[in-house]
């Protein structure tokens, strides 16, 4: 029996309704989701990364608080942590809906490509860290393209190590990727226009600022999790830091993370944009529509 029969999977930018329409599918089919967010595997990071637990009323979700903040999370475990939700929710006989926004983890397990092995590289990291995130696109897009390999570059850290694979295997042309079969999977992406994607953003992030933003990150530091390593994770965690640092005054803060998360969402749709370049179709939605008609749309084409 194919394991992964029946996998419905719904991507899409930040703040554009992924788990509202997972959750009102997974209501419909006797589902369950499986999130592919590489940072809500971390307890205590609720607010930040959007978790929404309340949302999901009764529905079954994997993937979120499975690590301790300050944890590190990377490709390799998801790949190993989405099989493992997979079975479960097969086992349970619910239809596995995948539901995210970081588009390397979720091509990770629809193609099942892997340079996980590839090892770090500490004096080039060194180096590029001082270097801004355009100047990192640029250099990892002057790579031939016959070394390139798939990779999410929406953050500066995905960036850094997608360069040192980069040129790890330009230094070892040998280097297969493995690959085994690739999902049976129905792939969905809501898209909004640009501008009411950006109001969304601006609202949500004003609402998180109201809702605790500040006290959840001045909670994980007293709880041990250091500075640079909340800086890692970015974003949200990264500025707000900044800020309790004293190295932001409000106004900044506010307004550098927003447009920080604006860049993000649109290097989230040029990664999406990637994927289907690489073989996976993805069925537009309409991020206007009323999530009940988005469901119905869904219904129809599974």
């Amino acid at each position: 029996m194919d394991q992964v029969r029946g996998l419905i999977t719904i991507l899409g930018p930040t703040a554009s309704g992924k788990t509202a329409l997972a959750v009102g599918l997974a209501k419909k089919i006797n589902g369950a989701i499986i999130s592919a967010d590489s940072r809500q595997v971390f307890k205590g990071m609720d607010i930040g990364t959007g978790k929404d637990l309340a949302v999901y009323d009764d529905v079954p979700y994997y993937l979120i608080d499975i690590r301790a903040a300050g944890d590190t999370y990377h490709v390799a475990h998801f790949q190993d942590d989405f099989q493992e939700a997979l079975l479960s929710i097969r086992a349970d006989q619910q239809r596995p809906i995948l539901c995210g926004g970081t588009g390397m983890y979720m091509q990770a397990v629809l193609q099942d490509y892997s340079y996980t092995s590839i090892p770090r590289n500490d004096q080039l990291r060194t180096r590029l860290l001082s270097q801004d995130i355009g100047e990192l696109e640029k250099l990892f897009l002057s790579i031939p393209s016959n070394q390139r390999f798939q990779s999410d570059i929406s953050t500066k850290k995905r960036l850094i190590r997608a360069i040192e694979i980069a040129y790890w295997l330009k230094d070892h042309p040998q280097e297969k990727r493995v690959v085994s079969s690739p999902l049976h999977a129905q792939v969905f992406g809501i898209s909004l226009p640009l501008e009411e994607r950006r109001i969304r953003i601006t609202d949500r992030l004003k609402r998180r600022l109201n809702d605790g933003l500040i006290a959840e990150v001045e909670g994980l530091l007293a709880q041990g999790v250091t500075a640079a390593q909340l800086k890692f994770y970015g974003l949200e965690y990264k500025y707000v830091t900044a800020y309790l640092l004293g190295e932001l005054d409000d106004k900044t803060l506010f307004t550098k993370l927003n447009t920080e998360i604006h860049r993000y969402a649109k290097r989230q749709m040029t990664y999406f944009r990637k994927m289907e370049k690489d073989g996976l179709n993805i069925h537009w939605l309409d991020g206007m529509k009323h999530t009940d008609e988005l469901c119905d749309e869904i219904l129809q084409l599974i």
